[in-house]
């Protein structure tokens, strides 16, 4: 008996050596999803929706009420409707990175338009599946200036304070900014000075829980190994930040993790992440193959802290 209970603890601590080496498993999500890049995740009573970067000139959004079988919807925005786009003269742009909330019964989407000079436009729908109508005008415009690329929107309601912030930035300077929106959405109350969080590069994610504002943004090159999710947290949505770590990386079978959003299973309660992701890759990169984008339970500890995400496949 004790000769078998010693092989028992000996596969039990081989098992957990090999998930924190990085080892894939099996999980519970059908992991990857599909194919695409930048995934935000909003929760509509029990149906989990996906607006991530699929097409060069045009966004879908896809519904789950299982986040196993999606459901694709759209074009819910495309660029050919949307007359500003081209004022800057070039002939191709890029459909980057959405964001989504719903305020009032009102959805407002929120997009990069790239290459350089980046913009973000911001429409509405009275549906999370659109269509999203534009504004008619960039929400911002970083005009081509050095040190800030206006990309990655993202939007948070501030529990406490009710206001709506609006935070964008990265890559070409790493920059971070945040904005309080007016009520209408389209249009900003005010900028408010903050300072960038110790290695960000891009894709910011505000979540709130129990009392702490966690931002949680991608450091790296998107086409490497290095691209990661790191975070940071405050007493308040617009900072200081206290830099607490890396919490999503690479793997022996899962490349440049990144590009996340945090929310809550309908199902459960439970936390989820969602981001993209290279499979089958090797090396540093960088990597020409598609993205993948895939969903992971979130844990914490006892002080809050978010443990390591440990990226998992479909299951067996």
């Amino acid at each position: 008996m004790k000769t078998v209970f010693r092989h028992a603890i000996l596969l039990v601590c081989i098992a957990g050596f090999a998930a924190a080496a990085g080892h894939a498993r099996a999980g519970e999500f059908a992991n990857p999803l599909m194919r695409g890049a930048d995934p935000h995740a909003v929760v509509a009573g029990k149906t989990v929706w996906l607006y991530p970067t699929i097409s060069r000139d045009r966004f879908y959004a896809f519904s789950s009420d299982d986040l196993k079988t999606w459901k694709r919807h759209g074009p819910v925005l495309d660029f050919k409707n949307v007359p500003w786009v081209g004022e800057d003269g070039r002939e191709h742009h890029g459909a980057w990175a959405p964001g989504v909330i719903e305020r009032d019964g009102t959805w407002y989407f929120y997009y990069s338009v790239g290459p350089k000079r980046s913009r973000i436009g911001v429409a509405t729908a009275a549906s999370p599946a659109g269509p999203f109508v534009d504004s008619g005008r960039p929400l911002l415009d970083d005009e081509g200036k050095r040190g800030f690329e206006a990309i990655d929107p993202m939007v948070f309601a501030d529990p406490k304070s009710g206001k709506y912030y609006f935070y964008a930035g990265g890559s070409a300077g790493s920059k971070l900014r945040v904005f309080e929106l007016n009520k209408d959405m389209v249009s900003f109350a005010a900028e408010v000075p903050v300072e960038t969080p110790a290695h960000f590069t891009e894709g910011a994610f505000m979540h709130f829980r129990d009392g702490v504002y966690y931002l949680s943004y991608s450091h790296g090159s998107y086409k490497r190994a290095s691209y990661s999710v790191h975070y940071a947290t405050s007493k308040s949505p617009v900072g200081p930040w206290k830099y607490r770590g890396a919490i999503l990386k690479s793997d022996a079978s899962h490349k440049g993790p990144g590009h996340h959003s945090f929310f809550k299973n309908p199902a459960d309660g439970s936390d989820l992440i969602v981001y993209h992701r290279y499979d089958g890759q090797t090396g540093d990169g960088p990597y020409s193959t598609r993205r993948q984008i895939a969903i992971e339970r979130v844990r914490y500890d006892k002080k809050g802290l978010i443990l390591p995400i440990i990226m998992t496949d479909g299951r067996d």
